[in-house]
Parts: C-alpha cells; structure tokens; sequence
C-alpha cells in the first residue's frame, strides 16, 4: 500500500523559500489583469525553475492583498527569502520585468 503525504505550503513558507517568488496580485473582473497572463508565462519561461510564479485573488484573498498594501491591480511584488525587493502596479511587458527582476536579484545577493 502506497501512501500519498501531502504537506500544505502557506503563502509566507512560499515567499520565505529559497527561490524567488514573483506574485500577482489580480482580480478575474480586471482587464489589464487578464493581459498579464501571457507576460507571467513569458517570464516564466526565461526564468525556469529559479523564478517561482504566483497568482493572487484579492477578492478571495483581501487580507493579504492588504497586509501588502495592494491598492491597484495588477500588482506585482517580487520576494526573495521573505524580503519585498520591488513593488508595482500596473501592466509591465516581460522584457522589462525580467530586467526589473534580474536587477532586484543582483542587488538583493549583494547586499
């Protein structure tokens, strides 16, 4: 008999982790939202494994929306063990946002 174990992981285990977590903080209503879709997977794609993604709901989710001061959606917000190293609102196309992310690492292992 195999047994299957499952372990919940809490939002705060995920932005504390090792990988850097970018979250999308977004509503299912809201049109530029919708336009980040395809501009996340893109990033995903050129980050791989070492950029976790994450979608937020703020109507399912309005405490942690905020407890992270999301007044306007999209709004992005980069984590790296824990730390917010970049906020914004707003659509932001993919090859800025990588050269956003890749610069908040940089800075971020530096310090």
């Amino acid at each position: 008999m195999n047994e299957t174990q499952t372990k919940e992981i809490t939002f705060n285990d995920l932005i504390k982790g090792e990988t850097p977590v970018l979250v999308d903080f977004y509503a299912d209503w809201c049109g530029p939202c919708r336009m980040m879709a395809p501009i996340l997977q893109d990033v995903k794609n050129r980050f791989g494994d070492s950029l976790q993604i994450v979608k937020i709901d703020t109507e399912r989710n309005p405490d942690i929306a905020i407890h992270y001061n999301v007044r306007g959606i999209p709004n992005m917000i980069l984590f790296s063990k824990g730390d917010i190293l970049w906020q914004q609102a707003g659509v932001v196309q993919a090859p800025q946002l990588e050269s956003i992310i890749r610069r908040k690492l940089e800075e971020h292992a530096v310090a």
